[in-house]
């Protein structure tokens, strides 16, 4: 894997994330559109990317219904993204429904499984969701239920790499957001590595965004990023 970065274009026009993809483009894997340039924009945020030639994350979490779901794969499908994911949460039949939807596309897209934000505090995560478990021990029994569901991989905080890896092995893709260069603000982001860090931990990609957004200039923040990766899978292998 020459390149592990896929940078958040979590922007509210298609102006801007046109630019930004055309600029960090050489430099990254891919692009990460979410719920705010898809809801602001719709499916063409997705075809303008791929006329870029960038390939293209989508980001929106589905969670509902294992029916309701699978159509939802299906349509992102059809839209020849290279990544999407669904929430964990939504249990084993649902995410079974989306991989199983997925497999009926070619190109079958990746499929990720969202387990615990990476804005949630452990003793938060417990009290929201009125359980003592740890955040790394949820999070490892909601990967090792999306791997058996036939999902390839999930997004985790990259503190739970080592506890994902242990539950399922080296092949399942680990996509970490929650990472931060050297002296970038954490913003809302509360368990958080250094790009470098998280690769050598053993993560596949890493999602960034402001620190390459607000940058002064994107593309070299992004060429930056991304040799940083490339040392530290390097080293890891």
């Amino acid at each position: 894997m020459s390149n592990h970065v896929i940078v958040a274009l979590d922007v509210p026009q298609m102006s801007l994330a046109q630019k930004t993809a055309e600029a960090v483009a050489p430099h990254v894997a891919g692009v990460k559109i979410g719920k705010q340039l898809f809801t602001a924009e719709g499916p063409e945020a997705v075809r303008s990317m791929q006329r870029l030639g960038v390939r293209v994350f989508l980001d929106l979490k589905f969670h509902d219904i294992p029916n309701t779901v699978a159509g939802a794969v299906s349509s992102a499908s059809g839209l020849g993204v290279w990544m999407v994911n669904v929430h964990a949460s939504g249990g084993p039949t649902m995410m079974k429904a989306a991989a199983e939807a997925a497999a009926r596309t070619d190109p079958r897209p990746i499929v990720l499984a969202v387990t615990v934000l990476t804005s949630f505090r452990p003793d938060e995560f417990q009290s929201t969701l009125g359980t003592a478990e740890s955040i790394p021990d949820a999070v490892a029994r909601w990967a090792r239920l999306a791997q058996v569901a036939g999902l390839d991989g999930v997004v985790a905080s990259p503190h739970e790499i080592e506890m994902i890896r242990k539950a399922c092995g080296p092949k399942f893709l680990i996509v970490t957001p929650g990472v931060r260069p050297k002296d970038a603000a954490l913003n809302d982001q509360q368990r958080v590595m250094r790009p470098g860090e998280a690769i050598r931990a053993g993560a596949d990609y890493v999602v960034i965004g402001r620190p390459i957004l607000e940058a002064k200039v994107p593309a070299d923040a992004a060429k930056r990023i991304a040799e940083e990766c490339r040392t530290a899978a390097a080293e890891r292998y």
